[in-house]
């Protein structure tokens, strides 16, 4: 028998050269212990093969016919897999194979009650980023713990709200913050970052990010990026005033040192139409001189947001109470209704009180799905810019409402996809049939892109587009097991049917799921099992390492 004598094998004479005893006898029985171990682990069978489909990898490549093995939650092959042993295979031959889409902007706000997330699993969603818009929770990394013992449907990870860290802070006043208000807004920002965040978001359309001078941003971007973190950006203005805008992000892009992506990207107002030419062209020219500058948009025509939007900043500038106030003020009212027709003519109203659509109105839900003009009707008011803005602050007066907005243009929306820069995001919500009514992105964002945009009228070819939703976020995020197929890769898999993918979802009747997403795995879990959802709660929460990439 060998001895051990501090790691080392002190061996029979039998052994010594010259020895007659086979090869394998000679071997140390540690490393005979590893190599018999290793040759196990080898030919161990998959947990699942997914045989005979049209692999689209997401780095934009042509396609190719091949089985994929998994792994526990791993793609661990590609190839000719015959023969070889699994707990289960499906033959997904005839369909497409994609990494599971990735969705940049998606308001996560209900995941506490909606944790299952399944209106965007059968859209083939399998990770999100929250904290859109400069909104997101707080205490971070509690939340992000809290996540974790509740259990979620697809992977998660969030970015940190400017809007959330400015409220803390300063609530809703209209200044700039004090040396000593900023440290603090400074600080926040990086404990989010310590804690997992992925970057910074900003909603400088919204309060109080509006109330923000480029310079505050500037400060507050830099810490993220000093953690190798993103910034995505609600553009201050979207309108008559979108040049001025982008330009905002690009210089933050180039003061702070960060990557920027214009988030939900587009062109708002008549008046406007047609300029996405030029927001691209300046987009092209930061990159050109070095920033890294991306952009992500949602494949509609119409936006989604609070009624607000159509009120001016200055007049909710200290909240609702303060509004309230100013409304109750004749000559304050009469500056506000004028702002508010200006933007009916000129931003989101699109001129006409037809393309204001009520999405979610607690108040008085009859409304929901119906249009601000018929509310006009409904009161015996002619549906003009002055009786919509009387209403519009009314909405407010009671609470505010949400509503679809029909104020871009659709040359625009395909002019925007085109672009190489350009990833789908969903700025959606999560949701569950029959809650208001609401965009009918929620549910139909990424199948809307593979059938309409792809199959349908050719915009995209199909690599393009599941590069667009898969690899260029992932890559966006520093998501360097994600976002491909490959294998070492997590198990985040789309299956589809390029001939039958479509949403369902519409403006007039949002809450249908989308057709011809047939398996969707998660970590390599099958939550969408031929087209059943199976409620696995498969997803991780997902943690940016601190510290710069």
């Amino acid at each position: 028998m060998p001895r051990f004598v501090m790691g080392r094998t002190t061996a029979d004479p039998g052994s010594q050269p010259g020895s007659t005893k086979p090869a394998w006898r000679r071997i140390p029985v540690f490393l005979f212990l590893v190599l018999l171990l290793t040759g196990c682990a080898g030919e161990a069978p998959y947990d699942l093969i997914l045989k005979g489909g049209t692999i689209y990898d997401g780095s934009g490549g042509a396609p190719v016919v091949a089985d994929i093995g998994i792994r526990a939650d791993t793609l661990a092959a590609i190839g000719d897999l015959q023969g070889k042993a699994a707990e289960r295979t499906i033959d997904v031959t005839g369909l497409a194979v994609a990494p599971g889409f990735i969705d940049l902007h998606v308001h996560l706000d209900p995941i506490l009650s909606h944790s299952d997330c399944q209106s965007h699993l059968r859209q083939g969603v399998t990770t999100s980023l929250g904290g859109p818009d400069g909104t997101s929770p707080w205490p971070f990394g509690s939340f992000l713990d809290s996540l974790e013992q509740l259990g979620v449907g697809m992977n998660v990870a969030y970015l940190i709200g400017h809007n959330t860290v400015r409220r803390n802070i300063m609530e809703l006043e209209n200044r700039a913050p004090t040396a000593g208000e900023l440290e603090q807004m400074k600080t926040h920002v990086a404990q989010a970052m310590q804690e997992g965040a992925f970057g910074i978001s900003t909603g400088l359309k919204y309060l109080p990010g509006s109330f923000s001078a480029t310079e505050e941003v500037v400060a507050l971007s830099a810490v993220a990026a000093q953690a190798g973190g993103i910034y995505t950006s609600h553009l201050r203005e979207e309108g008559l005033d979108i040049f001025h805008s982008v330009e905002e992000a690009i210089r933050i892009s180039r003061e702070a040192g960060i990557r920027v992506v214009l988030t939900h990207h587009k062109v708002i107002g008549k008046p406007m139409w047609g300029k996405s030419a030029q927001t691209l062209a300046m987009v092209d020219a930061a990159v050109e001189e070095g920033l890294d500058v991306r952009i992500d948009q949602y494949p509609y025509n119409a936006s989604y947001t609070g009624i607000s939007v159509l009120i001016p900043a200055w007049a909710r500038a200290g909240g609702q109470e303060a509004f309230l106030q100013r409304l109750d003020d004749p000559i304050t009212r009469d500056s506000i209704q004028r702002g508010i027709v200006f933007n009916i003519l000129n931003d989101r109203g699109g001129e006409d009180l037809e393309r204001i659509q009520f999405a979610k109105v607690s108040w008085m839900p009859e409304l929901e799905g119906k249009t601000l003009a018929y509310w006009c009707r409904q009161r015996g008011l002619d549906p003009t810019p002055e009786n919509g803005a009387f209403l519009v602050s009314e909405a407010q007066a009671n609470g505010g409402a949400s509503c679809v907005f029909f104020a871009m243009d659709e040359s625009d929306v395909q002019r925007i996809m085109q672009h190489p820069l350009t990833m789908i995001a969903s700025d959606g919500r999560l949701v569950w049939p029959g809650e208001g009514h609401p965009h009918p992105r929620w549910y139909g964002t990424f199948p809307r892109v593979l059938g309409h945009y792809v199959r349908d009228i050719k915009l995209l070819s199909l690599e393009e587009a599941i590069y667009k939703m898969t690899a260029l976020p992932a890559r966006t995020l520093n998501l360097a097991d994600r976002g491909l197929l490959k294998p070492g890769m997590k198990a985040d898999i789309t299956v589809f049917d390029p001939a039958t993918v479509k949403d369902l979802a519409t403006f007039e009747a949002p809450h249908q799921y989308p057709e011809g997403i047939p398996y969707v795995l998660v970590n390599g879990q099958v939550a969408i099992d031929q087209g059943r959802f199976m409620d696995l709660r498969a997803g991780q929460v997902l943690r940016k390492p601190a510290g710069k990439e």
